[in-house]
């Protein structure tokens, strides 16, 4: 069904790190009914787990593209079934 939840890990490629990413994808996840995790990596990127349906999670991950255009350089999006281990969204690391 097409409600389900979902899971999307995003790997974010850019000038993505000391930027207030993390911060700024948090605030956002506020505004949508989603759950997850947000962090930095030690190549750079950011990654993005959240869980949420379909329609939630990619208004949040627009959200984010709309913040931080001028940033990203790649963005990679994988589409898995929801786990159900994330109770909230918070930063990691």
């Amino acid at each position: 069904m097409a409600s389900d939840p979902k899971q999307f890990r995003v790997l974010y490629t850019g000038r993505v790190q000391g930027v207030g990413f993390r911060w700024t994808t948090q605030q956002i996840a506020g505004r949508h009914d989603v759950k997850g995790t947000v962090r930095n990596l030690d190549d750079g990127r950011v990654e993005l787990v959240v869980e949420a349906t379909p329609r939630e999670a990619r208004a949040m991950l627009a959200a984010i593209r709309g913040q931080f255009a001028s940033n990203l350089t790649d963005e990679t999006i994988d589409e898995t079934p929801a786990t159900g281990r994330h109770t909230r969204f918070e930063i990691l690391r």
